[in-house]
């Protein structure tokens, strides 16, 4: 499993573990609505560091090495995220208690436009919680976050909007806002999210590959090689002589979306874990 499994998982997806929602970083929430409100305000800056990180890789190696260690070990403690597939974004929408999609901050940065690709969940807190947040906050945290002129979705409509991202070949992404908090769900491709861009062209993970890999079976696939039209990480293949579709389980990111266009249903995702070549690649 994923680093963030083992610190704030206790073995289990991090994703998954509702406390870490609401209970883990009840403190300090004034700065916390700083830092969001700080995030989405000035989305030239994070094209900026982007552009940085890719003009890095002209660096001398060694100078360029230590600049990304330093800059993913930041990353890691407020604004990280990890690939998952839409079976996890279900149990994710099974305990939120509200979803609101927003304009992507990326989007704005790199098209210069207002795309609603993201979509922003919360989780109430428990009862003790609560009382912390009156005394250390304030008095709007008891009604739940602000959504007052924004697109507030239900549930299943959320779930239906991001099934249709990804039909686009849109990748699936949690993200953290202070690590382990997570505040939202992207919808990423290589052309205009800036996570991607920081991985693939500088070379810089903003996020971790998904607890899983695809595979494919040979008996039902029918080489129509409609997945490889999707898969945002070059990851599949066709092998012109048995003209059938595999997969490089060392290059998937295990996102499922490939899946959305198998007809015959030839595709599944494997827990990497159970994938020797793919274990231990994050």
């Amino acid at each position: 499993m994923c680093e963030f499994c083992h610190k704030h998982g206790e073995g289990r997806k991090w994703y998954l573990e509702a406390k870490n929602y609401s209970e883990d970083l009840m403190g300090d929430l004034k700065r916390r609505r700083e830092i969001l409100v700080e995030f989405f305000s000035r989305p030239e800056r994070h094209l900026k560091g982007i552009r940085l990180l890719e003009n890095l890789q002209k660096a001398p190696s060694l100078v360029r090495r230590a600049a990304i260690k330093g800059v993913v070990r930041r990353q890691k403690k407020h604004h990280y995220g990890q690939v998952v597939p839409i079976e996890d974004l279900e149990r994710i929408m099974g305990f939120v208690n509200s979803v609101t999609r927003v304009a992507c901050i990326c989007r704005q940065a790199t098209v210069r436009s207002e795309q609603r690709y993201c979509y922003a969940v919360s989780l109430l807190p428990s009862q003790e919680s609560f009382i912390k947040i009156i005394r250390e906050a304030d008095i709007a945290y008891m009604n739940g976050p602000d959504v007052k002129g924004m697109e507030q979705l239900g549930k299943e409509d959320a779930l239906d909007a991001l099934r249709r991202h990804e039909a686009e070949g849109l990748c699936h992404t949690v993200w953290t806002f202070e690590t382990p908090f997570i505040g939202g769900i992207c919808n990423c491709d290589q052309s205009d999210c800036l996570a991607m861009r920081a991985a693939f062209r500088g070379k810089t993970p903003l996020f971790f590959k998904a607890e899983y890999v695809a595979e494919v079976n040979p008996d039902a696939c029918n080489g129509c090689r409609l997945c490889l039209r999707l898969c945002p990480f070059g990851a599949m293949y066709v092998s012109a002589a048995k003209r059938k579709v595999e997969v490089n389980p060392a290059s998937c990111y295990g996102c499922g979306i490939c899946r959305s266009a198998c007809k015959p249903a030839a595709i599944r995702l494997l827990d990497r874990s159970a994938v020797p070549a793919a274990a231990g690649l994050w």
